[in-house]
């Protein structure tokens, strides 16, 4: 099934599928390396609001269209920028859209060809898993090309996933990081041959779908709350116990002891 939005003259789509119990999010303006518009990330906004409607989801992949993830925002649209408080409403404006897609309830992977550099790169980054094809490239060359910056939170989650020294290095010297590389730090999880990405993409969604959905949820945003709280937000500390709570409370849970004694597959409902 899915559910694609009119599309504008150069403004690109964002397309929203769902197979099964997957979303496929897909970033489609191809002539531009999938780079994205104030539209797009509008329609990104709108495909990830869909995928939190529907409950009985368990994964969203990001992928691109064309062989390339997201070549970063479009440079046209800064055209227009005159003073730094126009950076800053930048960020506060693609700020909610990142949240929003670390928040899900849904396991998140990004399958990326080609480029994800940018905000292709943070949007990579935000996605709990990632996987790629031999040619991708990842990076923020901001002080190579534009000669602006990221927002704390982007640097934060940037630092989170790829460690000081190597965050530090891809940005000082504005150098892609391949697929290789990507694999060796640990930011893919596996480097795939075009010819098998697809099967092998679902195979890793039918995968994570076949687990409990609420160990899932509860180890994402524990995960969330370590990562974000080591970076300044305080969070609320007296309702880590209710991750917990619903963890253990929950009827997948009592079916899981069920099933292990009773030595068969568990059945999840996600309740």
């Amino acid at each position: 099934m899915s559910d694609t939005p009119p599309r504008a003259s150069d403004g690109g789509i964002v397309r929203f599928e769902r197979r099964g119990t997957t979303a496929v999010i897909t970033f489609e303006r191809p002539s531009a390396r999938n780079a994205m518009t104030w539209s797009m990330y509008e329609q990104l906004d709108q495909a990830l609001d869909r995928v939190a409607s529907e409950p009985d989801l368990r994964v969203a992949v990001l992928r691109g269209a064309g062989g390339h993830f997201v070549a970063g925002t479009d440079i046209a649209q800064f055209v227009s920028f005159t003073s730094g408080e126009d950076g800053v409403a930048y960020e506060r404006r693609l700020e909610p859209v990142i949240a929003k897609l670390e928040s899900l309830h849904v396991v998140t992977v990004a399958a990326v060809e080609g480029y994800a550099v940018g905000s292709g790169m943070v949007l990579a980054t935000a996605c709990d898993l990632r996987v790629s094809t031999p040619d991708a490239r990842f990076g923020v060359p901001i002080a190579k090309t534009l000669g602006n910056c990221l927002s704390l939170a982007n640097y934060a989650r940037l630092v989170a996933v790829l460690g000081v020294s190597r965050t530090k290095a891809m940005l000082l010297t504005a150098d892609p990081m391949s697929a290789e590389e990507a694999r060796a730090f640990g930011f893919v999880l596996d480097v795939i041959e075009p010819d098998a990405f697809d099967s092998r993409l679902d195979a890793l969604c039918t995968r994570v779908a076949a687990n409990a959905p609420i160990t899932l949820q509860v180890t994402r945003e524990a995960v969330r709350r370590i990562v974000s709280r080591s970076f300044g937000d305080d969070g609320d500390g007296s309702i880590d116990e209710h991750l917990v709570h619903r963890a253990y409370g929950s009827r997948d849970f009592r079916e899981g002891v069920a099933a292990f004694i009773a030595k068969r597959t568990p059945r999840w409902e996600g309740r």
